[in-house]
């Protein structure tokens, strides 16, 4: 070691606090100066204290993203440390990190660069990665590894969507085959999905004098479950009426403890006092978003479940009330303000330019293609072409 490189290695030794340094073979560092750190030359690796020995034993996996420096990930792997490449800066979004991080025997990680948070945040995210199960298409994070295509509707009513046109192995049949049309066109995994809509707005105020008809969890389950098993990821829709999105989405909390089953808010449908459908357009306002949200937030927690998406559908800028004001901080969910309008294509694109202006860049985007009220119809390669691609597309 030169002596003019021992400046920069006593700063470093006090900045990661350092309490003693071991030096074997021909390292020796008669001169390093730092406060408090003990060097202490010796004889072999063997002859450290066992809990030095433990540490140099342990392999080092070193995660990185396509932006790291390549000087710090070539020095990692010269100093023999596995490296991964992520698709983003987060433990989750890789199932060769998972795979990795599952692997048996004690393991140092090392995370390069300030994009992947606070040590708390990347500890955190990698103990969900080695123990959570992984969503379907690999990983424990949504986005950007994956891109989903779903029906849309009401398990056997053909009125209200696309998913209840036929029967559930029908409705599954059909959606893997509208996602294999996007493949070709998407870099990333396309995943089929149904949006099912658990609470119906419905025209007559009903017993309660909600406006909603919630669909029992027991008629719902066989179809989330089969449709787990077939490999798709399901989405609980809720149109509320006159009461809140948190009261049905806790009716829910049995499905929404289900790894591949996430949840959405559809303001169109969520009344205030004296409102009725169709008459007026409903709308939320962030702090309801946001209760949710912490609730769905702990759910996962609770669980130890992998990331939940949790959409928000939207098609005038009043649907959503002081939308800057949504909390995006929640790790747990992968937040997707979904794009509901329909019409011809200028009209489907003028909707889109304003849903997503001013949208926080924590927040993904979703599209919907109506089969009846669009003119026409998007194709795959149309709904693509937008920017940025949407990574939710549905169908009703």
């Amino acid at each position: 070691l030169r002596p003019a490189c021992l400046p920069a290695v006593e700063r470093a030794l006090a900045r990661l606090g350092v309490a003693a340094v071991y030096t074997s073979g021909r390292v020796d560092l008669p001169h390093l100066q730092v406060t408090g750190v003990a060097v202490e030359p010796l004889a072999s690796v063997d002859a450290a204290p066992p809990a030095a020995q433990s540490a140099i034993a342990a392999p080092t996996l070193v995660l990185a993203t396509t932006d790291t420096d390549p000087g710090a990930v070539a020095s990692a792997r010269a100093a023999g440390a596995q490296v991964l490449t992520l698709p983003a800066a987060d433990p989750r979004s890789s199932t060769a990190t998972v795979a990795a991080l599952r692997a048996s025997g004690p393991r140092a990680v090392i995370a390069l660069g300030a994009e992947f948070g606070t040590a708390a945040d990347v500890s955190r995210r990698i103990q969900t990665a080695a123990d959570a199960p992984q969503v379907i298409g690999g990983g424990s994070v949504m986005f950007p590894g994956r891109r989903f295509v779903s029906l849309y509707g009401v398990p056997g009513d053909p009125a209200l969507g696309v998913l209840g046109q036929q029967s559930l192995p029908a409705s599954i049949a059909r959606v893997k085959a509208l996602a294999a049309q996007y493949s070709p066109l998407s870099p990333v995994p396309v995943i089929p999905a149904f949006e099912i809509i658990a609470s119906v707005a419905s025209a007559a105020p009903g017993a309660d004098d909600q406006y909603s008809t919630m669909l029992p969890v027991a008629q719902l389950l066989p179809w989330v479950e089969a449709a787990n098993r077939a490999g798709l990821y399901v989405t609980l829709d809720l149109q509320p009426g006159r009461t809140d999105f948190l009261t049905q989405a806790k009716a829910y909390q049995q499905l929404l403890r289900l790894p591949d089953v996430g949840l959405a808010l559809d303001p169109e449908w969520r009344l205030k006092p004296n409102q009725v459908h169709l008459v007026q357009i409903g709308s939320v306002g962030a702090d309801e978003v946001n209760r949710v949200q912490d609730w769905l937030a702990g759910v996962v927690r609770e669980y130890h479940l992998p990331q939940k998406v949790l959409v928000l559908h939207q098609f005038t800028q009043d649907m959503l009330v002081d939308r800057s004001a949504i909390d995006t901080s929640h790790n747990e969910l992968a937040l997707v303000v979904h794009t509901d309008g329909h019409g011809t294509p200028p009209v489907k694109i003028g909707t889109w330019n304003k849903i997503r202006a001013g949208l926080s860049p924590r927040i993904w985007l979703g599209w919907k293609n109506f089969y009846t009220e669009d003119s026409p119809t998007f194709t795959p390669a149309q709904t693509m072409a937008l920017t940025p691609a949407p990574v939710f597309v549905s169908y009703q």
